[in-house]
């Protein structure tokens, strides 16, 4: 029984890690833009959900492993598939090749290799091993949010929801390891515990800092309109003048007129 209940906690924690990147996917949807964001954490969720269901197939007895990370399977599909669709050119190539290289040749080199190679308890053994290695590199794959937030002092792409249900899931599946004594399942949650500690820690300190990348507010010069029929006299009414960004998507004419820059305009 505390088996079942703890693996039922770890489901349900499990399932709000899943959801919680709904509210950053929705904003994806809102403003059509993938900028800012970063396909790994999902593409390498979804190679490690697809590995797990492999290995609850494989040892058997494990009915709710298969649930939650089926349910794994199919948010993270639908999150890789919202990206591709908003991302850049570039970052749609990325995430392809990303695809490519784990969901289909790794996971699919590695069933080939298990079933010609192992046989019996061996097999799931094997594969026990391969899912700590990767669950480990789930966890790991946001310390790249995490070294952003360090470097632009914002916490606007980490969401707490889903640090506090990193953690709290770590937390309930590392029990339920210990408990049915499977070190496959309890070790990589270690990890999982550390770095959503981390990340907490992490927001708290950023939570309130200003962005580095916002914009600085800066005083905008006067210009001192000179009369010209009398150039020696200088009227004493200054006029603010706004100077465009030197990051502006137009080029600005000697003479005053907008010529168009195609290397800042050219689709990337």
């Amino acid at each position: 029984m505390p088996f079942y209940c703890d693996n039922v906690a770890g489901n349900i924690l499990s399932f709000m890690v899943f959801i919680a990147p709904v509210p950053t996917f929705y904003r994806i949807v809102k403003t059509k833009s993938a900028e800012g964001f970063h396909s790994l954490p999902y593409v390498v969720g979804l190679f490690s959900a697809m590995l797990w269901v492999y290995y609850a197939m494989v040892k058997t007895n494990v009915t709710l492993l298969i649930t939650i990370n089926s349910f794994g399977c199919i948010a993270e599909t639908i999150y890789v598939a919202i990206y591709f669709t908003y991302a850049t050119r570039k970052a749609r190539m990325k995430t392809l090749g990303l695809v490519l290289l784990l969901n289909f040749g790794a996971s699919g080199l590695i069933l080939f290799l298990t079933q010609i190679l192992c046989k019996g308890p061996k097999r799931a053994e094997v594969i026990g091993w391969i899912c700590v290695a990767f669950s480990i590199s789930v966890f790991v794959a946001p310390l790249s949010i995490m070294g952003r937030v360090i470097r632009t002092k914002s916490v606007e792409f980490m969401p707490f929801n889903l640090s506090v249900a990193l953690a709290l899931s770590a937390v309930m599946w590392f029990l339920y390891g210990l408990l049915l004594r499977d070190v496959y399942v309890a070790v990589p949650n270690i990890a999982g515990m550390i770095l959503g500690v981390l990340q907490m820690v992490l927001y708290g300190i950023y939570r309130n800092c200003k962005s580095n990348d916002d914009a600085v507010d800066k005083k905008l010069p006067t210009v001192v309109n000179v009369d010209q029929e009398q150039p020696t006299k200088v009227n004493s009414e200054a006029y603010l003048v706004n100077i465009p960004s030197m990051a502006s998507a137009s080029g600005e004419a000697k003479d005053g007129k907008n010529i168009e820059d195609p290397q800042v305009n050219s689709q990337v």
